[in-house]
């Protein structure tokens, strides 16, 4: 019969927790058991999360850090959350222009694809490169000004719940935290 290693012997390894409880489950926990309330981090993932998604590159920090400011919202989070979703926002941003391009009923003429885009950014002087692709700047912000509230609310409605049930099971009836 063999026994289990003791947390006392030297050689004992503690197993490691898989990536996600390590990186995402437990920062939230505590978050939760350092008085921020499940609501309060559900509407900083949810309003993060749409602002991380602007489609514009290079400005999201800024914006995660002005929006964060203003509402009192946890920064650190808000920043990791914006580098977490970097490569969501890159594919969200021709969504943003393709729903734009609906709600302004772009021409065709108007219409781009990404190589063609890509290769003209290179290409082209930085004016005329504006000049050409300017408009899908618009309506980029427009699929992102649409979609950002629905996003924001249904990631609330989503996370609030997780979150409460995360906090009373990590709470007894008397207030004091399990470890």
């Amino acid at each position: 019969m063999t026994l289990a290693p003791s947390p006392f012997d030297p050689a004992f390894e503690a197993p490691r927790a898989p990536f996600w409880r390590r990186r995402i489950l437990h920062p939230l926990v505590a978050l939760l058991t350092q008085g921020v309330t499940p609501d309060k981090l559900a509407s900083t993932l949810a309003v993060g999360a749409a602002c991380s998604l602007f489609p514009f590159l290079g400005t999201t920090s800024v914006l995660n850090l002005g929006v964060g400011l203003w509402l009192r919202m946890n920064q650190p989070l808000l920043q990791t959350l914006n580098q977490v979703l970097g490569p969501v926002q890159l594919a969200m941003i021709l969504v943003h222009v393709r729903i734009g391009e609906v709600v302004w009923r772009a021409s065709d003429a108007e219409r781009f694809g990404v190589v063609e885009m890509v290769r003209a950014f290179s290409e082209l002087p930085f004016g005329e490169f504006l000049q050409r692709f300017g408009r899908a700047g618009v309506h980029a912000f427009t699929g992102w000004v649409l979609t950002a509230p629905v996003l924001a609310a249904t990631l609330y409605l989503l996370v609030r719940p997780v979150l409460r049930r995360l906090a009373s099971r990590r709470t007894e009836p008397t207030g004091v935290p399990l470890d």
